[in-house]
């Protein structure tokens, strides 16, 4: 297997307010097809699944989905941006769980949560400077 995440697929309960929460953070639309809204993340994809349809296509109760202690990380260019992007997020509907702050090894970064629980990262570190098409590089990497 690859070290690779191709798609990262959020089962959501309301699948037109989670659009309208990631079209509001600006995000654009690339696909929309078999019920899933796809979103471009420079090399990945974000999908948004109606939960109950993710849960028969795994085969699960949707009771058992869960939700699993898991963020997803947002990384921008520059320590401002990050206060930028929380507020951004706030905007469109988001609950700020931790307000942009300096982290001990070095990096600065804030949390939220979206309008369905999803948490997200917004970071800057300092020793993974993104790509000039806005891609992560882990330690500069990639």
């Amino acid at each position: 297997m690859q070290q690779r995440v191709s798609l990262i697929t959020l089962g959501v309960r309301d699948i037109a307010v989670m659009s309208a929460f990631y079209d509001a953070l600006g995000w654009h639309r690339v696909d929309t097809q078999d019920g899933v809204i796809a979103y471009d993340l420079i090399g990945q994809t974000l999908g948004l699944y109606p939960v109950e349809k993710l849960a028969e296509d795994i085969g699960l109760d949707v009771n058992k989905l869960g939700q699993g202690a898991l963020t997803l990380g947002h990384n921008v260019a520059e320590k401002t941006e990050v206060a930028v992007v929380l507020e951004a997020a706030k905007a469109a509907g988001a609950t700020i769980l931790k307000p942009a702050a300096d982290v001990f090894w070095g990096g600065h970064h804030g949390y939220f949560q979206d309008p369905e629980g999803h948490i997200w990262e917004v970071a800057h570190n300092p020793f993974s400077p993104l790509r000039d098409d806005g891609a992560f590089r882990w330690n500069g990497f990639g």
